[in-house]
C-alpha cells in the first residue's frame, strides 16, 4: 500500500501504524493528520476513495457522528457570544417545543444525550429527514422517554434536529450555514455541513461539481479480532445483538431514518445533517479541534478558556441506555473512557460509527482526526484508530504522554 503525507521527526511509528491498518486492519482509504500545540506535525493519506481511485491529499469524506463535534461547537460559540444560554429551557428560544413533558428540558440536556428522545415514534423517509422541517416538527412533538435530565442516551439522528432548528431559531440561519460563516470560512476548513451546490446547481450537481474530492463510503470487513478481550468485546456483543432486535432501543435509536439511508446518496451528502453528514478532511478536522484548545499557526482560537472548560466537563456518565455500555458525555463531546477511548482523561471529540474519530486534548496539546472511506462495524472503539492513538501516545515527549 502506498501511503503518501509527512511526519515530523520522532513520529515515524504513527506512519508506521497507519500503513498497517491496510495490511492488516481492513482499511480501504483514508487520511490522518496530527497537530500539537497548533502546527501539524502528521498529514497521511493512502488507499482508495472510489471504484479504485487513490485517495488523494483534498479528498474529502462523510464522517457519520464524528460531524458531532464541530455541531457542538456552534452552541459554545453562541453561548460564548451572549445569544444562547445553556441552562436555559429549549422552549424559550423553540415554543413547540414545550410540549408532552419538554417544557423544562434544557439546551445542556440537548448537548448531553439526557433530553430522552433518542427516537421518534414514527421513523422519517430520507426525503423527510432532510427537508429541514419534518425532522424539527418530529423532535417537538414527541414525549420523552425517560424524565429528561435523570439518564443518559446517545441521541444518534435526533440531535441533528434539535440542534440544527435550535440554531436556526437563534440566529435565523441553519447550523451549517452559520459554521460556514463562522467557522470554516475565517478557519480555511474544508469541513462542509452539506456540500455547497456547484455554480448554483441542485443536490446532484454539489457531488459531481466535487469530483475527485469525495469518497466513497464503503463496507469494509475488519479482520475476525480475537475473543476473551474483556469489556470492549462484551459491549460491543450486546450493542450487536441490540441493533438485530426491531423492538430495542438501540435499533429503534438508530433506525429513525427508516430505510437505513444511502450515505453516498447526494440528498444526503448536501443536506449536511448536524449530527451525522458533515464532509471533510482529516486535516480540516484536526484544525478544528487545534483551533478549539489553542492558536493554530496560521489561524485564530475559537473557544476561550472558559468555554473550552464547559465543552469537555462532565455531564453524562454511566449506563447508556441506547448504547448499552458506560459512555461519558461533555456538552456535545464524547470524553475519554473504556467505551471511547482517546489519548487520555482530558480528551474530547467524537467518534463516527464506522470509524473515523477526531478529539483534542488540552494537556497535551494535541488535535488528531482520523477519516476512513472503509465502515466496519465499530460504533465508538474502532481497532484502527485506537492503534494510531497507541502509537502517537509513544511518540510523544515524556511529559505529554497521558495515562491511558
Amino acid at each position: 500500500m502506498e501511503v503518501q503525507g509527512t511526519v515530523a521527526d520522532g513520529f515515524l511509528a504513527v506512519r508506521d501504524a497507519f500503513v498497517r491498518n491496510f495490511a492488516a486492519r481492513g482499511d480501504t482509504g483514508a487520511a490522518l493528520a496530527v497537530h500539537l500545540d497548533g502546527r501539524q506535525i502528521i498529514d497521511l493519506w493512502g488507499g482508495t476513495r472510489d471504484g479504485g481511485a487513490p485517495w488523494a491529499r483534498d479528498t474529502a469524506v462523510m464522517v457519520r457522528s464524528a460531524t458531532k463535534g464541530p455541531a457542538a461547537a456552534v452552541l459554545h460559540l453562541l453561548h460564548q457570544r451572549g445569544r444562547l444560554d445553556l441552562d436555559a429551557p429549549v422552549g424559550t428560544y423553540w415554543p413547540e417545543f414545550k410540549t408532552n413533558g419538554k417544557e423544562r428540558v434544557l439546551v445542556r440536556q440537548l448537548l448531553a444525550h439526557r433530553a430522552g428522545l433518542p427516537v421518534l415514534d414514527r421513523p422519517l423517509t430520507l426525503a423527510e429527514a432532510v427537508d429541514g422541517v419534518s425532522g424539527p416538527r418530529a423532535v417537538a412533538a414527541q414525549a420523552p422517554l425517560w424524565e429528561p435530565g435523570t439518564a443518559h442516551g446517545y441521541h444518534a439522528h435526533t440531535f441533528s434536529w434539535l440542534l440544527d432548528e435550535l440554531v436556526r431559531r437563534v440566529t435565523g440561519q441553519r447550523l451549517g450555514v452559520w459554521f460556514a460563516h463562522e467557522v470554516a470560512e475565517p478557519l480555511g476548513l474544508d469541513l462542509w455541513f452539506g456540500l455547497p451546490p456547484a455554480s448554483g446547481g441542485d443536490s446532484g450537481s454539489a457531488v459531481t461539481g466535487a469530483g475527485s474530492r469525495i469518497a466513497r463510503t464503503v463496507a469494509a470487513e475488519a479482520p475476525e479480532q480475537p475473543a476473551g478481550q474483556g469489556l470492549r468485546v462484551r459491549a460491543k456483543s450486546a450493542v450487536a445483538d441490540a441493533y438485530r432486535d426491531p423492538a430495542s432501543l438501540t435499533r429503534r435509536t438508530f433506525g429513525v431514518i427508516t430505510p437505513h439511508p444511502d450515505e453516498n446518496d447526494p440528498a444526503y451528502l448536501t443536506a449536511g445533517l448536524p449530527g451525522s453528514g458533515a464532509v471533510t478532511t482529516a486535516r480540516a478536522l484536526s484544525r478544528f479541534y487545534a483551533s478549539l484548545i489553542g492558536e493554530p499557526e496560521d489561524g485564530r482560537r475559537l473557544f476561550t478558556p472558559a468555554t473550552l472548560t464547559q465543552a469537555r466537563s462532565q455531564e453524562s456518565s454511566g449506563p447508556d441506555q441506547v448504547l448499552l455500555t458506560h459512555t461519558r458525555f461533555g456538552l456535545g463531546y464524547m470524553l475519554h473512557g473504556p467505551a471511547s477511548p482517546m489519548l487520555g482523561p482530558g480528551s474530547f471529540g467524537h467518534p463516527g460509527r464506522g470509524g473515523s474519530l477526531a478529539f483534542a486534548d488540552p494537556e497535551a496539546g494535541v488535535s488528531f482526526a482520523y477519516t476512513t472511506a472503509g465502515m466496519q462495524k465499530s460504533v465508538t472503539s474502532d481497532p484502527r484508530a485506537q492503534a494510531l492513538i497507541r502509537a502517537l501516545r509513544g511518540c510523544l515527549p515524556e511529559g505529554r504522554r497521558a495515562p491511558r
